[in-house]
């Protein structure tokens, strides 16, 4: 082991990776001999790290706890904990770190997301809202070129700036999960990390590919370009990736937890590049500056809030309340349909079936938009949007037989029968790339875990020497501010956001726990894959690699072009119009990313991740029942 002193490590007088070596060695002494057999190696941990790059499964089925990712490196990084006797918290709070690492696009330290997670003891479902904030300075037309007079472009230009950056939440949800449910310490916890970052992983298409679709804007960033350009040019595949930098920052957190993120030296860099983006001057990005400063990241707190919940076909489905509106429209559809029976026993059932999935899930859009926000900001009526009276009311506007015209009303809150209420729909800005994780322990906890840095590589921009990304989630507000917009931009205020993750309990113990990135199609591809599971007779790793469609109240559907294939000739008499999906951030044509745990019979898991999409996902089981 490689000895250097406190001082000298936090004061960065210590190569990046002698620094991690030092706090790895001594985290690993600590968690092997906390957690696992007498006879355990200390060398364990790196042997983990090292396996993970070759174990890749997108279903198991077993005993003992189950963890499923995108990435083989980072499931296996949450099952180890889990096996060495962590429970589900530790293990979402070690995967999630290790996806910052392996998955730095789409996660990591710079952004947030939500947390929802299943006691088995106390038998309650508590969640975290860690999404990002605005800054207490941040103006009405923030988003608005002084020089035009109209916002800025969405792409490349208001997602590459300061204006962009919220601020971030990840690293306070850790603290706070862990504190609240877990059974090991934040800086046991990054261990698996810091190794992760300072030995690499390898590269594979996925990640060349999302940087070359982000090769412009990198460019644009000296620090940004220099870490994942190497010569001007995205890395290899088969290549190592090493991030020394970001090693680094986690090796400092873990030593002195989440206050060397939110105060000290770390805040004042990430306030200074909001503040003065460090932009190449060849580049012709405005990178508008933002208002982010210090106070801002000393002030920030994760919310307790309470899980929605609805009841569906006698299971307890429940969700992320508002700040994200992924637990109400959920909620709301699942209760539309709820009045009908679904079924694909013929191929004229599915039909019917799916038809009413798109209905349903555009009159529950129409409501997230009329209603949805931060509830410190906005009056959402939560209560209403979830109540099987106000799910009835806006059934009765579905034709079983045609589709309707989109985009649809709202529904009007305090109307009967079929009433409904205009209301504008501002453009959908969420971007779709987000990362999940699904945990379920030997205790039966379970949580359920989406986490975003937004845009496919966030703002674009690094903080120098720390190695990881800044977020552009404050996009997800509505550009132009409206006083009737529940998602305007306000100071201090959280951007409404999709992402839905969700846990079922059956008879009080869990179900399902699953989740998916995807941006506003987090929503319906969390509904579909439920759908399909509890309605359509689909297994879980069926359910999720069937193909998709997402309707949110517009006038044709996006859907997977292996859908439209399926089920496209059979929708056409419903009037159902269906056009090709695709994003043009990126160069994939896939909707969402789900991973999924189910738990049989005698506590068989079921672990499963995509099999194709976003490179494919790594579902692991403690023991294989196999």
């Amino acid at each position: 082991m490689v000895h250097v002193s406190l001082r000298s490590l936090v004061s960065g007088r210590v190569s990046a990776r002698r620094a991690s070596i030092a706090v790895a060695g001594a985290l690993v002494v600590g968690l092997v001999a906390a957690a696992a057999p007498a006879s355990a190696s200390p060398g364990g941990g790196a042997t983990t790290v090292k396996a993970a790059a070759t174990a890749t499964t997108s279903t198991s089925v077993g005993y003992g706890g189950a963890v499923s990712s995108v990435d083989a490196s980072a499931s296996r990084v949450g099952l180890e904990v889990l096996r060495l006797g962590g429970n589900a918290a530790d293990a979402a709070v070690a995967t999630a770190s290790a996806l910052g690492v392996t998955e730095p696009y789409s996660a990591g330290i710079g952004g947030g997301g939500y947390f929802v997670y299943f006691d088995a003891k106390t038998g309650k479902v508590s969640t975290i809202d860690g999404r990002e904030k605005a800054p207490a300075g941040i103006s009405h037309d923030a988003f608005i070129d002084p020089a035009t007079g109209q916002p800025y472009p969405f792409t490349p230009q208001l997602v590459s700036s300061g204006v962009s950056v919220g601020v971030p939440g990840s690293l306070a949800t850790w603290d706070a999960a862990l504190h609240r449910f877990g059974t090991r310490p934040l800086g046991l916890m990054l261990l698996p990390s810091i190794i992760l970052a300072a030995r690499g992983f390898p590269v594979d298409d996925t990640f060349r590919n999302q940087t070359l679709d982000n090769k412009a804007r990198f460019a644009a960033f000296p620090d940004t370009a220099k870490l994942f350009l190497p010569g001007g040019d995205a890395p290899k595949v088969g290549s190592t990736f090493r991030n020394p930098d970001l090693a680094t920052t986690l090796a400092v957190i873990a030593l002195k937890g989440p206050q060397a993120f939110y105060s000290g030296p770390l805040a004042a860099q990430i306030a200074d590049v909001v503040q003065h983006p460090r932009k190449d001057p060849a580049s012709t990005l405005p990178a508008p500056a933002g208002t982010l400063i210090t106070a801002d990241l000393a002030a920030y707190s994760v919310v307790n809030q309470v899980p929605t919940h609805v009841d569906y076909r006698g299971l307890d489905v429940y969700g992320m309340a508002p700040s994200s509106s992924g637990g109400t429209t959920i909620g709301e559809a699942l209760n539309i349909l709820e009045n009908h029976h679904l079924s694909a026993a013929t191929p004229a059932d599915t039909a019917a079936s799916l038809h009413l999935y798109l209905e349903a899930s555009a009159r529950a859009f129409a409501d997230r938009g009329a209603y949805v926000g931060d509830p410190a900001f906005v009056n959402v009526p939560t209560d209403t949007l979830l109540s099987q009276g106000f799910a009835d009311a806006r059934d009765c506007t579905i034709d079983p037989l045609h589709a309707s015209t989109r985009p649809v009303a709202a529904g009007a809150l305090d109307g009967s029968g079929c009433a409904s209420v205009t209301s504008e729909e501002p453009a959908d800005t969420e971007n779709v790339s987000t990362t999940h994780l699904s945990v379920v322990d030997k205790w039966g906890n379970a949580a359920s875990y989406t986490l975003t840095i937004e845009q496919t590589g966030g703002s674009a921009m690094t903080v120098p020497g720390r190695g990881f990304l800044l977020n552009n989630e404050l996009t997800d507000f509505s550009a132009v501010y409206s006083p009737t917009d529940p998602n305007r931009i306000e100071p201090n205020k959280r951007p409404r956001s999709s992402m839905s993750p969700t846990i079922v309990l059956d008879d009080g113990k869990v179900k399902y726990v699953v989740g998916s990135p995807g941006g506003s199609t987090i929503i319906t591809t969390v509904l579909q894959v439920l759908v399909n599971r509890i309605d359509l007779g689909m297994t879980l790793p069926e359910a999720i690699a069937a193909p998709r469609a997402s309707q949110r109240n517009t006038a044709t559907t996006s859907a997977e072009p292996e859908f439209i294939t399926a089920y496209g000739g059979a929708l056409a008499p419903y009037g159902q119009v269906l056009t090709p999906s695709g994003d043009q951030f990126t160069s994939a044509a896939q909707i969402g990313a789900a991973t999924g745990i189910e738990v049989g019979p005698g506590g068989l898991l079921t672990a499963a991740a995509e099999p194709v999409r976003r490179g494919g996902g790594t579902a692991l089981v403690v023991r294989s029942a196999r």
